[in-house]
Formats: structure tokens, sequence, C-alpha cells
């Protein structure tokens, strides 16, 4: 009977240290993620305005050409046709 009352008390005291440590591991990662999240603000800032300026340079760089020409494994392959040959 003591064992069996033993046996009881260990496994609630289990649940109990495995609430509390998954708590303690969830509250932990959810600071350590606001604390980066909060430190890389600038740089996403930054990254942001990068991404948004190459994207407007390369549509004005790219306006109004139109590719001909092939994509094999990444690299462009671009025939120069010249004027006297496309009159042909």
């Amino acid at each position: 009977m003591v064992a069996l009352i033993v046996t009881i008390a260990l496994i609630i005291f289990g649940l109990m240290f495995s609430v509390l440590l998954i708590a303690f591991i969830v509250s932990a990662g959810l600071l350590a993620w606001g604390y980066l999240w909060w430190k890389t603000r600038a740089l996403r800032k930054q990254m942001r305005e990068q991404r948004m300026a190459a994207e407007q340079s390369y549509s004005e760089v790219f306006k109004g050409e139109a590719f001909e020409g092939q994509i094999i494994e990444g690299e462009v392959i671009r025939k120069e046709v010249s004027l006297e040959e496309h009159k042909r």
C-alpha cells in the first residue's frame, strides 16, 4: 500500500515538474524570440529598403526590353542579332 501511495505521489510530482519545466522553456523561448525580433528591426528595415531599391532599379534597367533566348540551368543564352541580319 505504501509503495502505491509513493508511486502515485512521484507521478504527480513528476507531472507538476514537467508542466513547470515546459512553461519555463516556452517563456524563455518567447522572451529570446522577442529580444531578437526587437534587436534586428533596424536590419530588417534596411534589408526591406535595399530589396525595394533593387526591384526599382531592375525595372528601370530592363524597362520595355523583351527577352528572347533560352535559359539552361540558370544561364541565359542569348543570340545577338544585328539589325542587318534581322532584316534578311
